[in-house]
């Protein structure tokens, strides 16, 4: 899971994104408004942490305008000012929870295991299946039956998003941002050796499940009889 963190206190944001390493999420960070629009804009995030005191554009009207375009992204916000009519506000314009701050890392997490749970393709995230495959946050591993395999960390969320979204192609350019990131320099060359470190560990594991290539478009995952 891809979280985007918006916060303008560079200490605080680095802490936050080194907590949700830890707990095996992937975190982006944006440090003004402005910026945490455009990344949030990209569709790629499961969950944006944004906080309400921002240069360039406030967390309130970044929120309108994402509402506005149409993101249905859970949004928690952060703000350093209890007062009921900035809770009230912040729910208004769409925010789907509100922590004040100073506040508990427990807490913190607890409020995203929440948020990801509304979320149909977010839950259960301990444990992915699809076909004869068995994909396991805990160990890192893809199972098929009796036989197992270690994937690395980008094998691991390549191998999640595929299985998430069988029904659909995904692209490159979603694997791209989904997995390395809005601000990495990967290529598609990137996402073609991944995919063939997968394919691998498929036909070791003797899997129905194929890799299929649609030219011009994307991947997606099939299951050969």
């Amino acid at each position: 899971m891809r979280v985007l963190i918006v916060e303008d206190e560079h200490r605080l944001a680095a802490t936050l994104q080194d907590l949700l390493a830890l707990e095996g999420y992937t975190a982006d960070v944006c440090h003004d408004g402005e910026a945490g629009l455009d990344n949030a804009e990209s569709g790629i995030y499961d969950i944006i942490i944004l906080d309400v005191m921002l240069p360039k554009k406030d967390g309130f009207s970044v929120l309108r305008e994402l509402r506005a375009w149409g993101s249905t992204t859970p949004v928690l916000m952060l703000t350093a000012r209890s007062e009921l009519s900035d809770r009230v506000e912040g729910l208004d314009c769409g925010a789907d929870y509100y922590l004040t701050k100073p506040f508990e890392p427990r807490e913190l997490l607890a409020c995203i295991r929440a948020l990801s749970r509304r979320s149909p393709e977010l839950r259960q995230t301990d444990e992915v299946s699809f076909g004869d495959l068995t994909l396991s946050k805990g160990s890192f591993s893809l199972a098929c039956g009796e036989r197992s395999v270690h994937l690395s960390r980008k094998e691991f969320d390549l191998c999640e998003l595929l299985m998430r979204n069988h029904t659909q192609v995904i692209t490159k350019d979603t694997i791209l941002l989904k997995i390395w990131g809005y601000e990495s320099d990967a290529e598609d060359n990137n996402v073609e050796v991944y995919i063939s470190f997968l394919r691998r560990k498929l036909t070791h594991l003797k899997s129905r499940v194929k890799i299929r290539t649609i030219r011009m478009v994307g991947y997606r995952l099939e299951e050969s009889d």
